[in-house]
């Protein structure tokens, strides 16, 4: 049995945080799936129409996470939430990158709902799950490199019981976890600060599940809300 948990220091600092979660067993997650890229480029074209690099930063959705991020990061505008770098490189007329069929829908609904989201391989998981604060003295290699790096003390890190899996609570995501074509067992992350409401959080999650069953047909899915009053899980 693994555990999710959400430090209560981290729930003081940030006490109307959400973190959703979806847990999927025995994907299918080989091959990719042009549809899922398409639904993709429809959503960017359409942010494209809404939004400039000047007024990005201070939509409801993305001002809060620079708000966060200025609370504990020592660089707050040299680092910004996974959703606000995805839709910096849209707005640079980059596009985002077809990786495989869960990172694809995860990088989707990132766009659509504009909420940070991420996605680990359980199988590559040591022990438990926390998102907590650092204690300056934990490991992360980044996705695609092989150097290792210390996250700073106080800096939001996802961790299992070994390594990071993830640096400033959603900014990079560690090698060690990745999903791959070949994952069969995986973890979907959503990060939510006001004005994301439950209600809004189980339509993502529900999102989740449709194209999960849409695209990789899991055996099995739970989904769980978690935060102040449900600060730790089981599955």
């Amino acid at each position: 049995m693994t555990k999710v948990k959400i430090s209560k220091k981290l729930l003081e600092k940030f006490p109307k945080l959400m973190l959703g979660i979806v847990i999927a067993k025995n994907i299918n997650n080989k091959g990719s799936d042009e549809k899922i890229y398409h639904l993709i480029e429809e959503i960017e074209n359409l942010l494209k129409l809404d939004f400039t690099p000047t007024n990005l930063a201070k939509h409801p959705l993305i001002s809060p996470w620079r708000t966060a991020y200025s609370e504990f990061s020592k660089k707050p505008k040299k680092y910004h939430s996974s959703v606000e770098h995805l839709m910096r490189n849209i707005l640079k007329g980059k596009t985002t990158p077809k990786i495989n069929k869960a990172v694809d829908i995860s990088n989707y609904l990132s766009l659509k709902y504009l909420v940070p989201t991420g996605v680990n391989d359980l199988d590559k998981v040591d022990g438990n799950i926390s998102l907590t604060l650092a204690k300056g003295k934990e490991t992360f290699i980044p996705l695609g490199s092989d150097a290792k790096q210390i996250p700073d003390k106080e800096e939001i890190i996802y961790k299992d019981s070994k390594d990071v899996l993830c640096r400033k609570w959603n900014w990079k995501d560690a090698e060690k976890a990745k999903v791959e074509e070949s994952s069969k067992n995986i973890i979907f992350y959503i990060d939510a600060l006001p004005p994301v409401t439950k209600k809004r959080m189980k339509e993502i999650l529900r999102d989740i599940i449709d194209l999960l069953s849409m695209f990789c047909s899991p055996k099995e899915t739970d989904i769980y809300i978690m935060g102040k009053g449900n600060s730790e899980i089981d599955f």
